[in-house]
C-alpha cells in the first residue's frame, strides 16, 4: 500500500513537473514569436501621394504593401480623379498592411444650385461664389444708379436664373453697376431709325431703353421707331438732356405711315406719361 502511495505522489510529482517546464517553453516560445506575429520592428513611412493620379498613387502604394480604400470629393481647381488628401498624412510611421485612406476628385462635377446674386455687392457675390465652389468669369460694368451692385449675372454668355443647376466650377460673368455718368448730353432721335440702328444708337451713349412694338411686326431688327420718350427736342425746340445710364422708351412698327413719326413726344394721343419706362413693358 505504501509502495502503491509512493508511486502515485512520484508519478504526479513528475507531470506536474512536465506541465510547468511546457508552460515555461510555451511562455518563452510566445514571447519569442511576438515580435514576428506583430511586425514589431517592421515599419513604414506613409508615402506622399496628395496631387497624383489615382492610377500613380494606387500602385505606389500596392508596391509597398499597403492596402488601399477609396472615397471621393469634387474640387473644380484640381484635375478629374486626382488624389486630393490621404489619410494618414504623408511621413506617418505605420505597420506593412496598414489600411490608407485616399480622396480623389470626381470626374464628373456634381450641380449645384444658381445663387442669386443680383443685388448683392462684387465682394459678396464673389464669396457666394467661392461657396458654391463657381468660379468668376468676366466682370463688365453698366452705367446705372445702383454702383457697385450685381445687375445681371451670366452663364455662357446668357442671363442664368436663381435656383438652376449647373456644374460645381462653372464659370458665372457679372455685369456690375458703374453709377450714373456725369456727363450730360442731348438726348439722340432715334424716331425714323430701324429697331437695330436705334439700339445701336442708344448702347453707344450707355442708355438703357424700354422698347414697345405696335402692331404686327414680321422682322423686328427691320421696323421703324415711330416715338420715343423723351424726345429729341422739347415743346420750345430745345434739345432734351439725359445722362449716361438714364433710361429712354420707344415705340416701333414694321411700317408706320409718315404721319406717325413724332419728334415733339406727343403724337398719336401717347402722352409723356404712358411713355415713361414704368408704363413702357420690357
Amino acid at each position: 500500500m505504501n509502495t502503491q502511495v509512493k508511486g502515485f505522489k512520484n508519478s504526479f510529482r513528475h507531470n506536474l513537473l512536465v506541465i510547468i517546464a511546457l508552460c515555461i517553453a510555451l511562455y518563452f516560445i510566445f514571447f519569442a514569436m511576438l515580435g514576428q506575429i506583430t511586425q514589431h520592428g517592421d515599419e513604414l513611412k506613409v508615402p506622399n501621394v496628395i496631387g497624383k493620379t489615382l492610377k500613380t498613387g494606387e500602385s505606389q502604394l500596392s508596391k509597398i504593401g499597403f492596402d488601399i480604400q477609396i472615397d471621393s470629393a469634387y474640387d473644380p481647381s484640381k484635375k478629374a480623379l486626382a488624389i486630393l488628401g490621404q489619410q494618414p498624412e504623408f511621413g506617418e510611421v505605420v505597420k506593412p498592411g496598414r489600411t490608407i485612406f485616399i480622396t480623389v476628385n470626381k470626374k464628373e462635377p456634381p450641380k449645384t444650385p444658381m445663387p442669386n446674386l443680383t443685388g448683392l455687392s462684387i465682394r459678396s457675390a464673389i464669396m457666394i461664389l467661392n461657396s458654391s465652389k463657381l468660379h468668376l468669369g468676366d466682370t463688365t460694368y453698366r452705367p446705372d444708379i445702383a454702383q457697385g451692385a450685381v445687375l445681371e449675372q451670366l452663364y455662357n454668355g446668357s442671363p442664368i436664373r436663381p435656383g438652376q443647376m449647373i456644374p460645381q466650377g462653372s464659370t458665372i460673368s457679372l455685369v456690375i453697376g458703374d453709377g450714373l455718368g456725369n456727363t450730360i448730353f442731348d438726348v439722340p432721335d432715334i424716331v425714323g431709325l430701324t429697331y437695330a440702328e436705334a439700339v445701336a444708337m442708344l448702347s453707344a451713349n450707355n442708355l438703357h431703353f424700354t422698347a414697345v412694338a405696335s402692331g404686327e411686326i414680321s422682322d423686328t431688327a427691320s421696323a421703324f421707331v415711330y416715338m420715343q420718350m423723351p424726345s429729341a427736342l422739347n415743346e420750345l425746340g430745345s434739345a432734351n438732356k439725359l445722362r449716361e445710364g438714364d433710361e429712354l422708351g420707344f415705340y416701333f412698327k414694321q411700317n408706320p405711315d409718315p404721319s406717325e413719326y413724332d419728334h415733339g413726344g406727343k403724337a398719336g394721343g401717347i402722352t409723356d406719361s404712358a411713355a415713361t419706362p414704368d408704363a413702357l413693358p420690357k
